[in-house]
């Protein structure tokens, strides 16, 4: 499979990870393997740091995606299937239909920077 049929395929299986998580039927290692990957995805430390060149984002390129298949695997291939079929309609024209999914991670970003602004400027 080359690069872009990944890229497309792509389009449907974040999402239906995503459903697969919110099912009862998916076991609880897969949860913890998803969470995992989400906070390593989110968080600013990197195993390589990128100002390292080349070698900085190899972690993103090698590791992320492994991490995205490990969770995969682990979800059943009969409930991955029906959640890949739901999200099929869930990106159109490249764009989330549903947005509000970003909002507890924007929250959370908003918190840190709200954190970091609290401990850097004396309040006066």
């Amino acid at each position: 499979m080359d690069l872009k049929k990944r890229a497309a395929k792509l389009k449907t299986d974040i999402p239906a990870v995503f459903l697969s998580l919110k099912s009862p039927e998916t076991p609880w290692y897969a949860k913890a393997v998803a969470v995992l990957t989400l906070i390593y995805a989110l968080s600013p430390i990197d195993l390589i740091p990128d100002f390292i060149p080349v070698i900085g984002y190899l972690d993103d390129l090698i590791i992320l995606p492994a991490l995205i298949a490990l969770t995969v695997h682990l979800i059943p291939n009969d409930t991955f299937e029906r959640y890949r079929q739901e999200a099929q309609g869930m990106w159109q024209d490249g764009k989330p239909k549903k947005w509000y999914y970003a909002i507890p991670f924007v929250l959370i970003w908003v918190f840190v920077l709200w954190l970091v602004v609290r401990k850097f400027i004396p309040s006066a």
